[in-house]
């Protein structure tokens, strides 16, 4: 059973949300803070974790920072903030965040957001995958692994989506309404989430893969000349 980790000081909020992602099947774990929080990722498998950004103890965008920074171990994270300012959602993305939702919201809102980033987390099959290569990135898809000459290249879910849709859609400009529907599969959201993830991208393949800008358009895979 898919097991999603809760962790908010608020009492109402964990409790409602506890019982709207039961009712979808799934397992839930609960936290009251931070340090709570940090011990059941630490000790048990989780698959998906929210996160609150203002709870007490290691607050969700240093939790969020702290498991991307653990090698292989990838979980999808959610942040819940009161905070609605632009540059406190980017913050949150740019920790690696996969989504943001601004307090107040609807609990049906965010268990659709948790069967969306959970559709986007698909385990690795067991067969050999197939890879795609260009220039000196290799990029394997069904093992959603990533090389640049040959090194590994850590990647977030997201990112990793967002890559694989940029190779196989090559030579194509998409705006980040199309990339929001396509990679993440919303039909509605922050458009700043696409240009953090971009960002994000272009900073770990570096100079020689990069998504480029198209002005007024969007954005499109170009192979930077040697």
């Amino acid at each position: 059973m898919t097991r999603v980790l809760i962790a908010d000081d608020d009492n109402v909020v964990r409790d409602v949300l506890r019982r709207y992602l039961e009712r979808d099947g799934l397992d839930v774990t609960v936290a009251r803070d931070g340090h709570e929080a940090l011990h059941v990722l630490d000790t048990e498998q989780i698959d998906l974790a929210v996160l609150d950004v203002m709870m007490p103890g290691p607050d969700g965008l240093a939790l969020c920072q702290t498991l991307r920074d653990r090698s292989g171990y990838d979980v999808p994270v959610i942040l819940l903030t009161a905070l609605a300012e632009e540059e406190d959602r980017i913050a949150g993305l740019e920790a690696g965040a996969d989504d943001y939702v601004t307090k107040p919201f609807s609990p049906r809102e965010l268990a659709l957001r948790v069967r969306s980033v959970l559709r986007r987390n698909p385990s690795p099959q067991a067969s050999q995958p197939a890879t795609l290569t260009t220039g000196a990135l290799t990029i394997s898809a069904s093992a959603r692994s990533v090389t640049v000459h040959d090194q590994p290249v850590s990647l977030t879910n997201r990112e990793f989506d967002l890559l694989l849709f940029f190779l196989t859609h090559d030579n194509t400009v998409y705006s980040r309404e199309e990339l929001l529907k396509n990679v993440w599969q919303w039909d509605f959201g922050d458009l700043s989430t696409v240009t953090v993830h971009v960002k994000r991208l272009r900073s770990k393949l570096g100079d020689q893969h990069r998504v480029q800008t198209v002005w007024g358009r969007g954005y499109m895979w170009s192979e930077a000349r040697e």
